[in-house]
């Protein structure tokens, strides 16, 4: 059975579960939405059991340990608003979608830091910090993505753009060359024309890093491979932790160049900062 079907395989195998694993499930199973946003603990306190019996519990169910569990129970529940968000209900109040949606995003955003490899962030910041010049490349809502990465990135004394046209980014990667970085965002990873710009460039000699899902078809044309994922459909659903965990992705990159660059690094950061002080009012007294 698909592990995306959580809630069906909990049911199914209620009577096969010891009396700690089943108390665990029972309160999973009367109120699926309140476990997805629950702490271990709470969940823990809840069945009367351990915080070890509840991650013994989860990987009974073919997952790494509670948050990826948690993420996977999202997944099994009710579509809710197309459009909106999956969690959203037709009669959610400003009550019930508010937390339903940071709650989302907590979950993301904790399963991405399960699944992204230090070593694989360790690769991307070796060819970032000696790039002749990085460009960032996003569609739709990856767009604002790569501006928020140029935002980050202008401040390392290394030539940086970002391109949300197609044409632009196709473009601009058959004139690039070996030593330079092309950094693609997409969360599908099945845009065609994405696809057709990271082959030409990864041709080109250009390092193609790209933050997308794990096998799709750009995963394939990438030198480096981000993979991140989070429990969304953009095909149907309005991006929302999709693009907060490619966010968290782009200042995890930023952190990992600033910190390589070393102590000597800071004052050129903080002469930034100060050239904004004499756009702002002074805090009052």
């Amino acid at each position: 059975m698909s592990k995306t079907n959580m809630l069906s395989r909990i049911n199914e195998e209620l009577n096969s579960l010891n009396r700690s694993e089943r108390k665990v499930a029972e309160v999973i199973l009367a109120d699926p939405q309140a476990a997805t946003r629950s702490s271990i603990a709470v969940l823990a306190k809840a069945a009367e059991v351990s915080e070890p019996t509840v991650n013994r519990f989860c990987k009974r169910f073919d997952t790494a340990g509670f948050p990826d569990f948690k993420v996977t129970l999202a997944q099994s529940l009710a579509a809710g608003v197309p459009y909106v968000n999956r969690h959203v209900e037709p009669d959610d109040t400003a009550e019930n979608y508010t937390p339903k949606i940071i709650d989302a995003t907590i979950a993301a955003l904790v399963y991405a830091k399960e699944k992204l490899s230090p070593t694989v962030v360790n690769l991307a910041v070796d060819q970032l910090i000696q790039a002749k010049q990085i460009v960032f490349y996003g569609l739709g809502a990856s767009g604002p993505v790569a501006q928020d990465a140029q935002h980050k990135f202008f401040r390392f004394n290394i030539p940086v753009a970002a391109y949300d046209d197609v044409l632009m980014q196709r473009m601009v990667a058959a004139s690039c060359s070996t030593g330079d970085v092309i950094v693609m965002i997409s969360y599908t990873g099945r845009t065609k024309e994405t696809v057709e710009i990271a082959r030409v460039a990864r041709a080109a000699g250009v390092t193609v890093i790209g933050i997308t899902a794990p096998d799709s078809p750009l995963a394939e044309h990438c030198s480096i491979l981000l993979g991140v994922e989070a429990p969304e459909d953009t095909d149907v659903y309005m991006p929302m932790s999709s693009r907060i965990v490619h966010l968290a992705v782009i200042d995890v990159l930023a952190t990992g160049v600033t910190l390589r660059r070393g102590p000597d690094f800071h004052a050129h950061l903080k002469k930034i900062k100060d050239s904004l002080k004499d756009t702002r009012f002074l805090p009052e007294a």
